[in-house]
């Protein structure tokens, strides 16, 4: 079986812990989704009321009772601190292929936990049968390019005015790894 979702799996890295997001997360999320700086290049702008952000997780949460997703809650093992989440998300079996991606809050940026975090993620797609991530990144979004760079991801296309955000269509690019 292609990427079993019943049980979903908590991941763990040198420094971090992935555990399945849960809707009592929102509130940790609330405030990394608040910030203008980490939202620059997302498809919506920053987050000033929890209910949405309450709402955003609860989808995700069912799209993981769904066996669409699984959406992990990324921290830090040596306080527990909440740093951001990552994905794998658009799972496709027939075609074994996902989607890949992450959110960290901005005081945990340089210091290689979204690296970390997601290396685990792609080596738990490629060890459950996902023969094809992809990831996508806003123009511009140069650490988020350069990451997945590292992890080995080729630039795949230009996706032309993808996102409309703020009145205005923004492109992005299309990341790709063969696993």
């Amino acid at each position: 079986m292609i990427l079993d979702l019943t049980r979903l799996p908590i991941l763990e890295t040198e420094r971090l812990r992935l555990e399945p997001l849960l809707a009592s997360d929102a509130d940790q999320l609330f405030p990394i989704m608040g910030d203008p700086e980490v939202m620059a290049y997302w498809d919506v702008a920053e987050i000033d009321d929890p209910d949405i952000v309450a709402e955003i997780v609860g989808s995700q949460v069912r799209g993981m009772q769904a066996g669409r997703s699984v959406y992990w809650a990324m921290r830090r093992l040596a306080d527990d601190a909440f740093l951001g989440s990552c994905d794998l998300s658009d799972v496709d079996r027939w075609h074994r292929r996902a989607e890949v991606g992450f959110m960290l809050g901005r005081e945990a940026w340089g210091q290689g936990y979204a690296l970390e975090a997601m290396q685990t993620v792609v080596a738990f797609a490629g060890a459950n049968g996902i023969r094809k991530l992809v990831a996508r990144t806003h123009l511009g979004n140069r650490r988020s390019e350069a990451l997945l760079t590292k992890l080995g991801f080729a630039e795949e296309g230009l996706l032309r005015g993808h996102v409309l955000r703020d009145g205005e269509r923004r492109d992005c690019r299309l990341y790709g790894l063969l696993l």
